[in-house]
């Protein structure tokens, strides 16, 4: 190989080690643009009262009925959204009430942190925070904290059109659970990271006081950060929502998904952040039987309305950079 070969070479070498690498040169500077919390949660978000797509054996309710049954509420600092835990359900009618919000700002180049408190846990409860763009799956998804039926740990997931997938070995703490995003070929479960942290989800983060989560989504990756309550390593610009942040002082995160095998740009668009918790359904209803859970989803849901008085959402903030 020629001098010029050789030294073209390094030069892909470098670039391509690069593309791999969660900091340094992939992170940014980012001002703060929206910082939501308590009621200010609910003129920033709508609450959509819509047939759940993941056939869930729920009920989204609107603002109006959401406040009036109290499943959405404001308390000082804290935002509230849940479940309604007090109804025995007529198992030909309608699922339990809940609660599903959307954002009325969409987002590009973004980084969100939540600082949340209390996450939905039990059997047959299927909590989501994420975000998503139009036309699915073109628009694609990006699901930053996830899980069903209270197992631990929390798994981050990209759901895609064709053409995209991840490489196996990629600068992060969590693990892989596959490598192609496509919903079509995978069967709608995309590519999915475990958090290499038990406190991470459901029963263990609210034991844990729970802790915060960050997504930082430019054109050429996907990043997702977890850091528990009380357990060190959080970034002071994070726990203590700072007007300004640098995401390259933030370390390895959790789950990372780099452009090198996937046009982050061209797969998703701007995207609008969901907060939502439904019950049973495509995931969490299949997997129900395998959680350690008592007799069927559906029947548990409707008959064991006082097992879901813990499953809620308590969020202290969630605060937007740009």
């Amino acid at each position: 190989m020629t001098g010029a070969s050789l030294l073209s070479w390094g030069i892909l070498t470098i670039l391509l080690v690069l593309s791999y690498l969660p900091g340094g040169a992939l992170g940014d500077t980012y001002g703060l643009t929206d910082s939501i919390s308590g009621s200010s949660f609910l003129s920033t978000f709508s609450h959509e009262a819509i047939p759940d797509p993941t056939h869930g054996r729920v009920k989204y309710v609107d603002q109006a009925t959401a406040q009036r049954l109290n499943l959405t509420y404001a308390s000082g600092k804290h935002f509230i959204i849940r479940a309604d835990h007090t109804t025995v359900l007529d198992p030909n009618g309608a699922g339990r009430d809940s609660v599903r919000l959307q954002s009325l700002t969409q987002y590009n180049t973004h980084v969100a942190v939540f600082n949340i408190n209390h996450m939905p846990q039990g059997c047959g409860t299927w909590p989501a925070v994420w975000e998503v763009g139009a036309n699915w799956p073109n628009g694609g998804e990006i699901d930053i904290l996830e899980g069903v039926n209270d197992v631990s740990p929390n798994q981050v997931t990209l759901h895609t059109a064709a053409g995209c997938s991840v490489p196996a070995q990629r600068f992060m703490t969590g693990t892989s659970t596959g490598t192609d995003c496509n919903v079509a070929t995978t069967g709608n479960a995309g590519c999915g990271v475990k958090v290499n942290d038990n406190r991470s989800y459901g029963s263990a983060f609210n034991s844990n006081g729970g802790g915060w989560y960050a997504i930082e989504k430019t054109d050429d990756f996907v990043k997702i950060w977890f850091w528990p309550r009380n357990g060190g390593g959080v970034p002071g610009e994070v726990s203590s929502g700072s007007d300004s942040i640098d995401t390259t002082n933030w370390g390895t995160p959790s789950a990372y998904f780099p452009n090198a095998q996937c046009n982050v740009a061209s797969h998703f668009s701007p995207q609008n952040i969901i907060i939502n918790l439904t019950f049973c359904g495509d995931w969490a209803g299949s997997a129900y039987s395998g959680s350690g859970c008592p007799g069927s989803c559906v029947d548990y849901v409707n008959n064991n309305p006082s097992a879901f008085k813990n499953a809620y959402f308590d969020f202290a903030w969630l605060k937007i950079y740009q």
